[in-house]
């Protein structure tokens, strides 16, 4: 049971991470593309 709580931990962690990035990475180029503009 400690297992599979410990990898549901990590696969939400990740996907957490993962999120985050790709907001990050979206706002800095729709903020790139409007300082271009």
């Amino acid at each position: 049971k400690n297992i599979w709580k410990r990898r549901g931990y990590w696969t939400s962690l990740k996907a957490f991470s993962l999120g985050k990035s790709l907001s990050t990475g979206k706002s800095k180029s729709f903020v790139v593309r409007q300082t271009t503009k």
